[in-house]
């Protein structure tokens, strides 16, 4: 019987698999002919059979922009960035969907210790920093018995100091995939989907309006409260905007 259901699940795994790479093919076709919605079409077919990809998000992105849709060309650049920070390709196709947004915002400025402290946690994203301690705690282990069954006092005093040397690199990057795994948990940007949307001083629509966002802006959720959302903007301005007016950009 468990060999039966073992087969049964490669066999579906294997079906879906053939299935969304077909589909990639399909809107790689449509998208390289003019296709746009169809390519779209396509993209979003794969992701609602779980799959999930910075690759993916890419394509979606560039779709959308090609059919002159802001907000989600963004939405998906920036899905791709949660994946893949570094990729300088997303960067700039994402700068070139960000020039088609209307609001023009203003950013806090950054002092330089926090400019040096976001290069340097920022580098690694927390999984890969997690990684990164696993290497060297192994490294620490092997230079640890090497320096215990090695006879000579010279080797036996490098085996020592890069072992040390690897137990402080294992610790440092602990700390920092903790801290950047904390940012991360802390941070929830979202979004404008909406043409343009009111946000209010208060959570609910007799609220005065704070100010107003367009398609494409990028927010922060703060807080949550029946159908709105607390809000800040990259200047620091907080306020409530409906909930169906944006879109984070994580799943949790």
């Amino acid at each position: 019987m468990k060999n039966i259901l073992l087969i049964l699940i490669s066999f579906l795994t294997f079906t879906v698999s053939a299935q969304n790479n077909a589909l990639f093919d399909k809107a790689t076709e449509a998208y390289n002919v003019g296709e746009y919605q169809k390519a779209v079409d396509s993209y979003l077919e794969i992701l609602s059979n779980g799959k999930h990809s910075a690759e993916l998000y890419y394509n979606l992105g560039n779709a959308y922009y090609k059919l002159n849709q802001v907000a989600p060309s963004i939405y998906y650049y920036e899905k791709a960035l949660l994946l893949k920070p570094n990729d300088s390709e997303i960067k700039n196709n994402l700068g070139y969907a960000q020039n088609m947004t209307l609001d023009a915002i203003d950013q806090i400025p950054v002092t330089g210790l926090s400019k040096i402290y976001n290069s340097i946690i920022g580098s690694l994203t927390f999984d890969q920093w997690a990684y990164v301690s696993i290497i060297f705690m192994v490294l620490f282990v092997l230079l640890y018995i090497a320096f215990y069954y090695f006879n000579y006092s010279s080797r036996k005093r490098l085996a020592f100091i890069f072992s040390i040397i690897s137990l402080l690199i294992m610790i440092t990057s602990v700390v920092f995939a903790f801290l950047q795994y904390n940012e991360f948990k802390a941070d929830r940007p979202a979004i404008v989907f909406a043409k343009e949307a009111s946000v209010k001083a208060e959570p609910n629509k007799r609220g005065l309006e704070a100010f107003a966002l367009h398609e494409g802006t990028k927010v922060n959720v703060i807080e949550e409260l029946n159908d709105w959302k607390k809000i800040r903007i990259s200047d620091g301005t907080t306020g409530w905007i409906p909930s169906e007016d944006i879109k984070t950009l994580k799943d949790f």
